[in-house]
């Protein structure tokens, strides 16, 4: 009887079926999901062959008209002597109904397929298996993007299957420079991942430097994007993302066509895109489908939310503390009026409410979707309303809370946004503990530390900063969009020599 069996694993396969079948039901052994049988294929005389498969990852319909009808419906007293004396390849060619099928003879290769939900079949005499790709696992298919809403634009979104994913890509960009280049990561999981680019466009050092990346890793398991995330930034202290994650497929299309790079995870409905500055997380997919004046507006309201959502709070308690003067002298009165019976400072006052609007927040994310809303919308009101009438803040401090946060759901991105609203307390406290120069000294300091950020060897500020790499061509998508014809220039990112997206008719 087979011990430990990990350490007893085998490279290769057994030639006899016995010992297959032993080693794989051992390995498998209290997994009531594993499925698998040992029959002969049709006729009197005929040889055995063993199958091996997990239930509810393998789709039953295609097993059975692929695989079992198709061995039980042969004759084997019709097979010619020349074909029996090549029975692995005459089960192969005959016995098998799908064009969709691999052999190895790798045993490691074989336990992965399976647990992927493929099915491994052992024929009797060959140290080799065939895999038929019969994966049928439950998933919630193609549906509305959640988190990228866009008004005008597809609304279709990744799902949490890689193949679901890469074709929805695929469907945009029919072009065969589009390649997929497959890989696993995670001891236990074997989570698939897929680097997409379109060859020729994308920087071939970029594409070494992100597979040189992921082959680094060496963890148990992968169970989301957001873990590769994680583990193939530069800089993992900063607040702020370096990669960018997408659950919208135009997005993840768009992003190749300027030579960036998708990395694509098994089980995530979210891509990351590599590399990225910070100009790439103010941009949304309706900007291109909507006429660029419109959209010029949108993202100055952007840039401008953004602001607020980190200076904003500094700003008041700067000027509550130290520079009353700059107040208007009408507002003075109400404020002072406002202020007088609040017990607590400034500065505690936005730390309280804004902990009080950050748990609304949370709340209303894990609570259904129509009740969430709900309680965001309600609790903000009562608690907001109740905390002015009780003396622990002024109304002027509950609008300037709201702002902010009405400010932050401006930005299109939620990984900006949690490092904005990381950053924000540090500038607000040295607000608070020297007036307008602690502000002004927090705003340099995020300005000095996102000109020191790189992603995979490109400035973070582009092209705010750097633009003389571009000639100023990425300015005319950055604050402002210009119109399309005149977006002729492919982003930094693109290899030079195939920096050109767009030509007029008349060149």
């Amino acid at each position: 009887m087979i011990t430990n069996i990990k350490d007893s694993i085998p490279p290769k396969p057994f030639s006899s079926l016995d010992e297959n079948k032993e080693l794989i039901e051992a390995l498998f052994k209290d997994s009531q999901d594993f499925i698998s049988r040992k029959m002969p294929i049709g006729g009197v005389g005929a040889p055995w062959i063993y199958l091996a498969y997990i239930d509810a990852m393998t789709g039953r319909d295609i097993f059975d008209l692929t695989i079992i009808r198709r061995f039980f419906d042969m004759d084997w007293s019709n097979i010619s002597e020349a074909e029996k004396g090549d029975l692995y390849t005459t089960l192969k060619d005959r016995g098998i109904a799908t064009g969709d099928f691999s052999e190895t003879d790798k045993m490691e290769d074989i336990l992965y397929f399976i647990m992927a939900g493929d099915t491994a079949i052992f024929i009797e005499g060959y140290p080799k298996a065939i895999i038929v790709a019969t994966r049928g696992f439950p998933n919630r298919g193609i549906q509305s993007a959640e988190t990228e809403v866009v008004v005008q634009g597809p609304r279709e979104a990744f799902s949490e299957v890689m193949r679901f994913n890469t074709a929805l890509v695929r469907r945009r960009i029919r072009d065969t420079g589009l390649k997929v280049k497959q890989s696993r990561v995670g001891t236990r999981s074997q989570t698939d991942i897929a680097l997409m680019y379109i060859e020729g466009i994308v920087r071939q050092e970029i594409l070494e430097e992100v597979e040189l990346r992921l082959k680094e890793i060496n963890i148990d398991a992968i169970l989301d994007s957001g873990c590769v995330e994680q583990l193939i930034e530069e800089n993992w202290l900063s607040p702020f993302p370096q990669a960018q994650l997408t659950e919208r497929p135009d997005k993840a299309a768009s992003a190749l066509l300027e030579g960036r790079i998708a990395i694509i995870v098994d089980n995530s409905p979210f891509v990351i895109l590599v590399p990225v500055s910070i100009n790439c997380f103010f941009q949304a997919s309706e900007d291109y489908y909507s006429r660029w004046q419109v959209m010029s507006i949108t993202r100055v309201l952007r840039f401008i939310g953004a602001f607020m959502a980190v200076a904003l709070p500094a700003v008041y308690v700067a000027v509550a503390l130290y520079h009353p003067s700059m107040i208007p002298l009408m507002m003075i009165t109400t404020l002072a009026d406002a202020s007088g019976i609040v017990l607590f400072p400034a500065v505690l006052e936005i730390f309280m409410l804004d902990a009080a609007f950050e748990l609304l927040r949370e709340a209303g994310i894990r609570l259904k979707t129509a009740s969430g809303g709900t309680i965001g919308i309600v609790g903000g009101l009562i608690i907001g309303q109740a905390a002015v009438e009780a003396g622990l803040v002024s109304p002027i401090v509950v609008i300037i809370v709201a702002l902010t946060g009405i400010a932050t759901f401006a930005i299109p991105n939620v990984s900006l946004v949690y490092g904005f609203r990381l950053v924000k307390y540090g500038i607000l406290i040295l607000a608070a503990a020297f007036g307008f120069l602690g502000l002004w000294a927090g705003l340099l300091l995020m300005l000095i530390h996102l000109a020191s950020l790189r992603s995979f060897g490109f400035p973070y500020l582009m092209p705010f900063a750097a633009s003389e790499l571009s000639k100023g061509e990425d300015l005319k998508d950055s604050i402002f969009r210009l119109p399309l014809f005149m977006l002729r220039k492919r982003p930094f990112y693109a290899n030079p020599r195939q920096a050109s997206r767009y030509k007029a008719s008349k060149e």
